[in-house]
């Protein structure tokens, strides 16, 4: 694994939830975002803000960053997160790809 410096787009989502910060963790997608949580797919800011209030501030999540990589492509880092709060509990993997320095997708899965 190598070791990189996390980009700002991926730290932003980490401290807006950590901070119950709806509007910055969206901001810090792209207006045409694709968020797929094991299969339940939200396209655009609208989207990510839905998913946020039913799967992630809305639900108090808490985010640890345990480890980021770089992905399969450019612009594509996979960082396992350990969540907790009053919704999904767990550690694993999420696929972020990065455009223009925010979020364009992110996929929560294995």
């Amino acid at each position: 694994m190598s070791i990189i410096e996390t980009p700002a787009a991926i730290q932003t989502f980490v401290e807006a939830t950590n901070r119950g910060d709806a509007e910055a963790f969206a901001a810090a997608f792209t207006h045409d975002a694709e968020l797929d949580d094991w299969g339940r797919e939200f396209r655009g800011r609208d989207g990510v803000r839905a998913w946020d209030r039913t799967d992630n501030i809305g639900v108090q999540a808490h985010l640890t960053l345990d480890a980021i990589e770089p992905g399969a492509s450019s612009d594509t880092y996979v960082a396992t997160l350990t969540v907790t709060g009053n919704g999904h509990n767990g550690t694993g993997p999420m696929t972020f790809v990065l455009r223009d320095g925010l979020i364009a997708s992110l996929r929560i899965a294995p």
